[in-house]
């Protein structure tokens, strides 16, 4: 698929990391932990990948086409980093598989991604397709990373 805004590719991706999530969820609730497990493990995968893309290429872009650095990046990141606490909390519940605390940090993980989800597709990514006049190379680098 062919992107041309940062925000279409970043938020279809986005959809992509909630369906991973939805099924992880969903396999655990009905006890199936063997795919739960290996469901969460493949959506906690691709939200560290797209953390990583945020982090590694498009937040410096923004941030060197901006001067912006202590703004909406910084506090994507603060963001990131208590998601990556809460993956590292329901990892150890999937470990033990309990599903009760891997459903209810499960159910505070997805309010936090949504939040931060919003606040991403409504703001930051259009002002990084306002400011950045090369998002097809930024798309492409963060696909093949």
């Amino acid at each position: 698929m062919l992107t041309s805004t940062i925000s279409t590719f970043m938020a279809s991706h986005h959809k992509e990391c909630d369906e991973l999530f939805a099924q992880a969820e969903d396999s655990v609730a009905n006890g199936d932990w063997q795919q739960g497990t290996e469901q969460w493990h493949d959506f906690a995968d691709e939200l560290e990948k797209h953390f990583s893309r945020e982090e590694d290429i498009l937040f410096p872009e923004f941030e060197t086409a901006t001067g912006m650095t202590g703004g909406p990046t910084q506090m994507m990141r603060m963001e990131h980093e208590q998601m990556r606490a809460l993956v590292s909390e329901i990892n150890k519940a999937a470990d033990s598989k309990d599903k009760d605390q891997f459903l209810a940090l499960s159910e505070t993980l997805m309010v936090t991604m949504q939040q931060h989800n919003m606040k991403e597709e409504q703001i930051l990514y259009p002002m990084t397709d306002q400011s950045l006049a090369n998002a097809v190379e930024i798309i492409e680098s963060m696909r093949n990373s």
